[in-house]
This record gives C-alpha cells, sequence and structure tokens, in this order.
C-alpha cells in the first residue's frame, strides 16, 4: 500500500492556513494562463491583451460556476450549514470548465472574437493544467476512492485528509492519481490532432468528449451521492457533454486533406 502522510496545510501565516490544494489550483491557473500567453504570441488572431482580457472573465466565472455545483452536489450539507456556502472549501471541475468556457464565450459575442478559435488553443492547456490541479487533490485527499486491496491503494494517515476522516486508514483507489496519468496522456493527443480537425471548435469537442468518458467511468471508482438516474453530478454532466460533442463531431467534424489550409476562425456554440 502507498501511504501519504503529507499535511495537506502547506504553511501557516498568522491566523490563515494555506493548504497544498489551493497552491495546486493557483499553479494550475498560471498553467493555463501562461500556455495562452505563449500561443498568443503565435497566432495572428489572437493578443496577449485579449488573452489576459479573457483570463479575467474566464477565470471568475470559472470558479463561481465551480463552486455552485459543488455546493448543489453536496446540499443535503450546505442546506444545513448556509453559512459556509459563500467561502467554504471545495469545487467542481465540471463547473470550473463550463463555467470558464460561458464566460469567454459571452466575451468572444460581446467582442466578436470567435469562441471555437480560442477554445482549440486553449483545449491542450485545460487538461494539462487539471492535471497540475489533481496534484493538489492527490495530497488533499478530497476525493475518496472505492476500498481496494490493490497494491496501489493510498492510505491517507493526516487527520486533517478528508480522505481519512471519511474512511480513517482504509486503502482505496487514488482515483486523481488515476486522472492525472489520464489528462497527461489526453494533453499529448490533443497535441498531435492541432489543426488537424475542422471546424474550429473540433479539438475542444474532442476535449470534452475524452474528459466526459473519464468522469463517467472513474465515478464508478469513487465515493458518491446519487444525483439523477444513479449517477453522480460529475457523470450526468459527462453524459450530457459527450451527447452534445458526439453529435456535432458526427454531424460537423473532419480531417483537415493534406496541404489544405486550416479553417478560418468559425464561432460554434459552446458546449454547455
Amino acid at each position: 500500500m502507498i501511504y501519504i502522510n503529507i499535511n495537506p496545510i502547506a504553511f501557516t501565516i498568522g491566523s490563515v492556513s494555506v493548504g497544498w490544494y489551493g497552491i495546486m489550483v493557483a499553479l494550475a491557473v498560471i498553467t493555463i494562463v501562461g500556455w495562452a500567453l505563449y500561443w498568443a504570441r503565435r497566432d495572428p488572431l489572437l493578443s496577449s491583451d485579449k488573452i489576459l482580457n479573457v483570463a479575467l472573465v474566464g477565470i471568475p466565472s470559472g470558479i463561481i460556476f465551480s463552486r455552485l455545483l459543488h455546493v448543489i452536489d453536496q446540499w443535503s450539507y450546505y442546506s444545513q450549514h448556509p453559512g459556509q456556502i459563500i467561502g467554504g472549501s471545495g469545487l467542481s471541475i465540471w463547473g470550473a470548465v463550463l463555467g470558464a468556457a460561458l464566460g469567454i464565450w459571452v466575451y468572444s459575442r460581446i467582442t466578436k472574437t470567435s469562441f471555437a478559435h480560442i477554445a482549440d488553443m486553449l483545449a491542450p492547456g485545460i487538461i494539462l493544467a487539471q492535471a497540475v490541479g489533481r496534484v493538489g487533490c492527490t495530497i488533499l485527499g478530497d476525493d475518496t476512492g472505492l476500498p481496494t486491496t490493490l497494491p496501489w491503494g493510498v492510505i491517507y494517515t493526516s487527520p486533517n485528509s478528508p480522505t481519512n476522516q471519511a474512511v480513517g486508514l482504509t486503502p482505496t483507489h487514488p482515483v486523481v492519481t488515476y486522472e492525472i496519468f489520464f489528462n497527461l496522456i489526453i494533453f499529448v493527443v490533443l497535441l498531435l490532432l492541432r489543426k488537424k480537425l475542422r471546424p474550429e471548435g473540433s479539438l475542444f469537442a474532442v476535449y470534452l468528449a475524452f474528459y466526459s468518458a473519464w468522469r463517467i467511468g472513474s465515478d464508478y471508482l469513487r465515493e458518491g451521492k446519487p444525483f439523477l438516474f444513479g449517477l453522480h453530478e460529475a457523470q450526468f454532466i459527462g453524459v450530457v457533454v459527450i451527447i452534445i460533442c458526439a453529435v456535432f463531431m458526427a454531424w460537423r467534424t473532419r480531417w483537415v486533406k493534406k496541404g489544405e489550409e486550416p479553417a478560418s476562425a468559425e464561432p460554434i456554440e459552446p458546449a454547455a
């Protein structure tokens, strides 16, 4: 078995505790913004100023929706502790992704910028940032896997870990660690597919479809509460998103032929 005895609290400043989870989430945000700025310098349709504006819209909307979906998923708890709805801990990756996408889509409509073009550029960076953020989840143990006897089962020894608080020293599936490896694989796949799909927006749809499939399957290895039709909230959202993406890709997506110029900016509606 693998023992994780790292204290989720990295350090304290006065009465404020700074956790590894928050640090890794901040690094994930830096990762996606850095990715966008790097590629914006190589993109005639984008600029660093535009990317910073996108970040100023996408990051807050992602955080708000991320918190909202988490509260909805854990409503049985927050209905009894309403004071913790705002300012408490807990975020949803689906809320971050879809909330940021919605905010960026609104920004693109106002500024007459192609949402699809921005989304395709961001797609590999998003999944890379998710891998970075999941390192924080692995240290914290906030996503409790099902019990396992596999040799790579993890045991959280810190009493500050949510998994330790939930199951004690029971070995569980390291689901978020699995996700780190999956995200890195998809990152490589998306890099290989860049500029090979038409119309614009197809790469973002591929990212959403892959991640949806992962959440639908991997949630069977983690603790959770039924949301609808016996599915966890993340699974239900994944089903809806993968259907939308599958229809879009079957209807419109095709390979760029050899010698063919990539598609010009062509906006599509967000898959959310």
